[in-house]
Formats: C-alpha cells, sequence, structure tokens
C-alpha cells in the first residue's frame, strides 16, 4: 500500500483524468522511446499533454493494474497473476547488449562465459584475453524489467552476483562503464552509442539485423499494459495508435528497436 501510494503522489498532477492529459509510467528502457514519440505527437497536436514517467517495469505493472496511470510501460513478459489483470501490446522488441569500455580489448564471449562473468565465478580479465584485471560488474537493480529479462535470457538457473554494482537506469550502466575500463555490463540495444562496445556472443553481434533473422536471440518485448477490459481515453488511443502507426514504428526503429509481431 506505501507503495502504492507514493506512485500516486509522484504521478499527481501529471495529467491523469484529464481529457488533454495523460500518465504513462513503468520501465525505464521503454520510457526514452515513448518519450520520443510523445514530444513528435504533443508537437503535432498542440494542447495535449503525454506525461512519460520513468519509475520501473514492475511499479509502471502496478501502476496501471491500480489505475494509477492509465498506461504502464514493461520490459518483461508479464507474469501470469498480472495478465490476468492487464490488456498489453507489444510496442517493440528490443535486444538486450552486453557491454564494455570501448579500450577493452575484448570483443567476443560466449553464453558459458557470460554467464561465469555476471556470476562472479570469473574474477579477472585475462581469463578472455584481456588484461589481468579485475572485472568490475555494473547490473540493473532487482525488480527493474531488464534485470529480470537478462536473468531470464542469459543467467538461466544462474545466479547474478550481489557483489555487483546496482545501478537504475540503463543509461546509468552505460556511463559507468563508459568511464571505467574494467567495467562490463548490459542495457538496450537502443541505446548502445560510441561510449561503450557491445560484445558479439556466441559469434553474434547484437544488432537489428541479427534480432530479426532470429540469430540473436537475447531478445525482450517492449510492452504498454492497462487494465484489463478499460476503455482507454481518446487521447491514450490515439497515442496508442501513433505509436503502433507506420511513421510511429519506423521512429523506433530509426532508434534501434525491433517491430513488434503485430507489425511484422
Amino acid at each position: 500500500m506505501l507503495c502504492l501510494a507514493l506512485l500516486a503522489s509522484i504521478l499527481a498532477g501529471c495529467g491523469q483524468g484529464e481529457s488533454n492529459g495523460i500518465t504513462v509510467t513503468g520501465s525505464t528502457s521503454v520510457s526514452p522511446f515513448a518519450e520520443h514519440l510523445a514530444e513528435i505527437y504533443q508537437h503535432n497536436h498542440a494542447g495535449t499533454a503525454i506525461n512519460i514517467q520513468s519509475l520501473g517495469s514492475s511499479a509502471g505493472i502496478q501502476a496501471a493494474t491500480e489505475g494509477v496511470a492509465e498506461i504502464g510501460m514493461s520490459s518483461r513478459n508479464l507474469k501470469p497473476e498480472e495478465a490476468d489483470k492487464l490488456d498489453q501490446l507489444i510496442i517493440a522488441r528490443d535486444a538486450l547488449a552486453v557491454i564494455v569500455n570501448p579500450n577493452n580489448p575484448v570483443a567476443e564471449l560466449n553464453l558459458s562465459q557470460v554467464q561465469d562473468i555476471f556470476s562472479g565465478k570469473a574474477a579477472s580479465w585475462a581469463a578472455f584475453g584481456g588484461p589481468d584485471q579485475p572485472i568490475d560488474l555494473v547490473v540493473r537493480e532487482a525488480g527493474s524489467g531488464t534485470f529480470t529479462a537478462f536473468e531470464e535470457l542469459v543467467m538461466k538457473s544462474k545466479p547474478i552476483t550481489t557483489a555487483a554494482l546496482r545501478q537504475g537506469s540503463n543509461g546509468a550502466i552505460r556511463q559507468v562503464v563508459a568511464e571505467n575500463p574494467n567495467a562490463i555490463g548490459y542495457i538496450s540495444l537502443g541505446i548502445v552509442d560510441t561510449s561503450v562496445k557491445a560484445l558479439a556472443i556466441d559469434a553474434v553481434e547484437p544488432s537489428v539485423a541479427h534480432v530479426e533473422d532470429g540469430s540473436y536471440t537475447f531478445v525482450r518485448p517492449f510492452l504498454f499494459v492497462w487494465q484489463k477490459g478499460h476503455q482507454l481515453s481518446p487521447l491514450a488511443q490515439q497515442y496508442v495508435d501513433y505509436v503502433m502507426s507506420a511513421e510511429g514504428q519506423q521512429e523506433l526503429q530509426n532508434l534501434g528497436l525491433v517491430k513488434g509481431p503485430a507489425n511484422e
């Protein structure tokens, strides 16, 4: 109840319930892309307000379930008990990229090596052709959609070490890795830039093309969710329609995401 009250407090005054304003809250991975499209929509529709709140997937799912926000965002699949209460729409797909500092000579790992590193079993870059330096792990906080997706897609049954540095967003992980030559982390492929280097896994580089052809398999959905059976407000529906339109989907592709199954 305290968490819900906090959500309500944060979202108060953000346009929820107003005819010309809506609140979309949740995944820190989805939010930059949702905000980009919201800015375009608002530019073309004066007087509308689409407020994007970056609070994490679990918070977004809870907010949508309780009606605190009209639309929630998630970067992980819904749990069965969540899906029972929510309608969901895959707006795009995103690959998880394992990243290192550009000065790190390591360019490729296999899946077993990635698991050994993030479980804490491997401690030095020397074991992978890098310098004799400690591996500094950077991960998302437990409960985030990115953390859950990495656990499910990459780690399988192996736990992520509790010794890893935890960060509150993909952007924060990228910054730490960009500034630390011994760091390794994982982020959305859509926000990989020249400040970091994405590693090939099992000889397959993370790319939109490799997601589309199925050769890169560490892929998760980006979801919009709302109360099951709830009729979205006119503005919310128009925003969702824009996100799913040919123009909206092209914008997401331009940013490094991949079309969802419904748009292929």
